[in-house]
């Protein structure tokens, strides 16, 4: 897939620690931007996936091993 420009504004004393961060580790602003991007979207597709295989398991149910039937009354739930 092939990159795409951006422009993006930042207060200059932010850019300047960036600058900084990106020299120690040896990369580019750029670099470092676009791996913390991916990073992100990386998590939240991971998230939606993960929300959408909990909401088809609740809407399938759970075998609770009582093979569809209830085998207690409402007032023995309801014991106090």
């Amino acid at each position: 897939m092939a990159n795409r420009n951006i422009t993006l504004s930042l207060p200059e004393e932010t850019l300047r620690t960036v600058k900084i961060l990106a020299a120690k580790r040896d990369t580019s602003v750029s670099a470092m931007l676009g791996e913390a991007l991916e990073s992100l979207v990386r998590e939240d597709s991971g998230y939606e996936q993960s929300r959408r295989e909990f909401m088809r398991a609740g809407e399938r149910g759970f075998d609770l091993g009582t093979n569809d039937r209830a085998i207690w009354t409402r007032d023995e739930l309801h014991e106090r």
